[in-house]
């Protein structure tokens, strides 16, 4: 008889699930796009239960087309967007709006932190920028009333799994895949620590207990179920990041193993068999991945992806457009029209960084176009998109290799949404003169998740070894060295155009 295992990504975009059988084959997927809130300039917010309900919707829509028997599903895992936070009151109920990792009203205390930033990124992992560290300080000094009523922070994916089991507060989580982003984790022994709590007088009785991913937080409760037409009792994984997920998922579970994750934002990221904590540049964070003594070193632009539906949503369209006839599809269109362009988008610039820059943390910086002319259309701009993520991805490897000398980066494997741009793969390949490996599948989490699912449920017995069962490559693009030899003297110029408009920048936000 088959047994079945759901996985459920939580991203920025929107919510995916997917059934999947013991083997790794998709049984059925749904998803639901998400909606975000810009209440005021720096806001960037989502409702914490339309998140609930839009897990319990693909979740519902799954099941309906899998018709599968109920009593068949073995487990199910979550995972979710790690830099935001929600809070929760004492019923497990939303006290705060999530506050995405989009969000930029933290800067400030993004500032107070980095008082000690050294003891910071060694203990916690990574450097203080728009994360769980400076919001929740933001919300303990600049919303004090709200944040009375704060039983505990916790994750996204975490609220969703706390709601599906009916659990109430004194159950809060987070599980350890998630706490580099938090400043106050000691992250080598599963622990919040005293001595960053203290020095920035965080009240400590808000944070959750650090658990492992595959840890059963509850079982699906009598509510869910009715909704979603899952069985009452399936166990609940705690979950994990969803970069994390996409790392299983893809079968990224070797040392020197490089990914690029595609998606709303653009990831680039290496693991390694070592803790080394990037205290000299604090562009990277180090973090943890479900397997033992695997660590990833992780970079990246917070809106990489979002900008392509930046440009979808604001560029392309018009009143005689549908742009909803794009959703899904805009790589397949716009690659077409980029491919017109040659290597450098005719000296047309983009800095990406249009809800300020995470990784080094600058809050300042913002999106630019740098070198218009009237020989530039869209076609040019949408490039110009592209090449500044690959521009980017070159300055952290080359931080990358700094950090693990010796290291050989012989291939990126990419996933995401943009890993079905063959073009953008291309690109990248070009620009950093490594190959560029695609898989058979597209979307990773919710993999990732379901496996999680397992090994938590007892079907599987090593993450590992499923992993890399059910994944093989479909597609390896190899860099044009001579577009690669072109594009030095592009990475060196977009290099020094971050660097000179700063100051520039930083007078920007000093206006009213």
């Amino acid at each position: 008889m088959k047994r079945y295992l759901i996985g459920i990504d939580i991203g920025t975009s929107g919510t995916k699930a997917a059934i999947f059988d013991t083997e790794g084959h998709l049984n059925a997927e749904a998803y639901e796009e998400s909606r975000l809130y810009y209440p005021y300039i720096g806001a960037v917010e989502q409702n914490p239960d339309e998140i609930f309900y839009s897990a319990l919707d693909t979740i519902k829509d799954c099941m309906e087309k899998s018709r599968i028997n109920p009593s068949m599903v073995e487990g199910i895992s979550i995972d979710g967007q790690m830099a935001g936070i929600c809070g929760i009151d004492k019923q497990w109920n939303a006290a705060i709006p999530y506050d995405s990792w989009l969000d930029t009203r933290c800067s400030p205390y993004i500032k107070i932190l980095k008082k000690i930033e050294d003891d910071i990124i060694k203990i916690s992992g990574g450097p203080p920028t728009f994360s769980h560290g400076a919001k929740m300080l933001w919300w303990m000094n600049e919303r004090p009333d709200v944040f009375k009523k704060i039983a505990y922070f916790i994750m996204p994916s975490a609220y969703v799994a706390g709601k599906m089991a009916g659990l109430k507060s004194n159950s809060a989580f987070i599980d350890n895949t998630y706490i580099h982003f938090s400043c106050f984790a000691d992250i080598l022994n599963d622990k919040w620590s005293d001595e960053l709590i203290e020095y920035f007088n965080l009240s400590s009785e808000k944070l959750p207990r650090i658990i492992k991913p595959w840890e059963i937080i509850g079982k699906v409760d009598k509510k869910t179920a009715l909704y979603t037409g899952l069985k009452e009792g399936i166990p609940i994984a705690a979950g994990c990041g969803d970069q994390t997920a996409n790392i299983l998922g893809a079968a990224i579970n070797k040392p020197g193993m490089v990914f690029d994750v595609a998606g709303t934002a653009s990831v680039f990221s290496i693991c390694t068999n070592k803790y080394v904590p990037d205290i000299e540049s604090r562009t990277f964070f180090t973090a943890k991945t479900v397997f033992d003594n695997l660590w990833y070193a992780i970079a990246y632009i917070n809106g990489g992806g979002l900008n392509i539906r930046w440009f979808r949503d604001e560029i392309i369209k018009d009143k005689n457009y549908d742009c909803s006839n794009l959703i899904g599809k805009e790589y397949m269109v716009f690659d077409d029209i980029a491919s017109e362009v040659s290597p450098g988008s005719e000296k047309l610039f983009f800095i990406p960084h249009m809800g300020g820059r995470v990784c080094p943390n600058n809050p300042n910086l913002k999106g630019l176009f740098f070198g218009l002319t009237w020989r530039h259309k869209k076609q040019h701009f949408y490039r110009a998109i592209l090449e500044a993520v690959a521009y980017e991805y070159a300055i952290y490897m080359d931080i990358q290799k700094s950090l693990l000398p010796g290291l050989k980066i012989k291939e990126a494997r990419v996933i995401g949404g943009g890993s079905k741009s063959n073009f953008w793969n291309q690109l990248k390949a070009d620009i950093l003169g490594i190959p560029f490996v695609k898989l058979e599948r597209e979307e990773f989490g919710v993999l990732g998740s379901a496996i999680l699912a397992g090994y938590a449920s007892g079907v599987f017995d090593d993450m590992q070894k499923v992993s890399d069962k059910f994944n093989k490559i479909s597609n390896e693009v190899y860099p044009n060295m001579k577009n690669n030899k072109f594009y030095k003297d592009y990475i060196n110029f977009y290099k020094k155009l971050l660097k000179e408009e700063d100051l520039l920048f930083q007078h920007l936000s000093n206006l009213n």
